[in-house]
C-alpha cells in the first residue's frame, strides 16, 4: 500500500519485471520495487535490481510491516537485525550485509495477543485499521516527498 501510494506521488506506472521477479516503478531519481516472489525470498528480488542499476545496499530504503510497531507508528533504522521477519532476513542474506535503510511500519493491533502472528499478518486489515494505515502512509509520503 505504501508503494503504490509513492508511486501515485511522483505519477509513475508499474511495470512487471521478468528479470528481477518484481513490479517495478521508476524515474530518473529512485525505483520502486515490489517483489512478486514469496515475501520470504523477497532478497532474490532485490538483489538482482541492485546489481543491475549498479547500486549499493546503502542506497537501499526497505519498507515493511512491524507486528513489534503499534497500527498507526513508524520507525526508520539503518543496518539493523531482521527481528525475525523473514522477508527482511532474506534481504540481508542475499545482500550479505544489513546495512540498508528500514522504513517499519506498525499493524500491531489487540488482535495479534489472540491469534499466531502468521495468521494475523494474512488478514485483511478491518475498516479502521485500514483508515488508520491510508493516513499514516500520507504522512510518511509527505515526509518522503
Amino acid at each position: 500500500m505504501a508503494l503504490d501510494a509513492l508511486a501515485e506521488e511522483f505519477g509513475l506506472k508499474w511495470a512487471n519485471s521478468k528479470k528481477f521477479k518484481a513490479a517495478v516503478a521508476k524515474n530518473a531519481d529512485f525505483i520502486l520495487l515490489k517483489p512478486q516472489t514469496f515475501m520470504n525470498d523477497s532478497g532474490q528480488a532485490i538483489a538482482a535490481a541492485l546489481a543491475y542499476y549498479k547500486l549499493q545496499p546503502e542506497n537501499l530504503t526497505v519498507i515493511h510491516d512491524d507486528l513489534d510497531i503499534p497500527l498507526g507508528k513508524y520507525k526508520f533504522s539503518v543496518a539493523s537485525r531482521s527481528a525475525g521477519h523473514k522477508g527482511v532476513q532474506s534481504i540481508i542474506d542475499r545482500l550479505n550485509t544489513k546495512n540498508f535503510k528500514r522504513l517499519r511500519i506498525g499493524i500491531k493491533t489487540p488482535t495479534l495477543e489472540k491469534i499466531p502472528a502468521d495468521k494475523f499478518v494474512l488478514q485483511k486489515f478491518g475498516v479502521s485499521e485500514l483508515k488508520a494505515i491510508k493516513k499514516l502512509i500520507t504522512q510518511i509520503k509527505r515526509e518522503l516527498a
